[in-house]
């Protein structure tokens, strides 16, 4: 089993900036991408940004040059820099990973999620 556990999240006001953390644990192994997904309320959920274990990332088209995503393998940790934050990135926040699968590993592993909530 792999745990993933948010840390990082609350109030900012509109412009200002959040870092929120992802700590992996378990059968970390398992572990292949990771990424950050937000859910907004009466939404779905959204990838906001992705990055693979030799570090290539993608950002969805509303986050480019505002948020930052990175990751240490060694320490299994995923984080990501919020910047000039808008009132639209209000959502509960969720680290994930993508697992290898197979008979030993899931094809997908989910954190609790954190608030981010930007206010005006």
């Amino acid at each position: 089993q792999v745990q993933l556990v948010e840390s990082g999240g609350g109030l900012v006001q509109a412009g200002g900036s959040l870092r929120l953390s992802c700590a992996a644990s378990g059968d970390t192994v398992c572990i292949s991408a990771m990424g950050w997904y937000r859910q907004a309320p009466g939404k779905e959920r959204e990838l906001v940004a992705a990055i693979t274990s030799g570090g290539s990332r993608n950002y969805a088209d509303s986050v480019k040059g505002r948020f930052a995503i990175s990751r240490d393998n060694a320490k299994n940790t995923l984080d990501l820099q919020m910047n000039s934050l808008k009132l639209e990135d209000t959502a509960v926040y969720y680290c994930g990973a993508e697992g290898y699968g197979g008979s030993y590993c899931q094809y997908d592993y989910w954190g609790q999620g954190t608030q981010v909530t930007v206010s005006s």
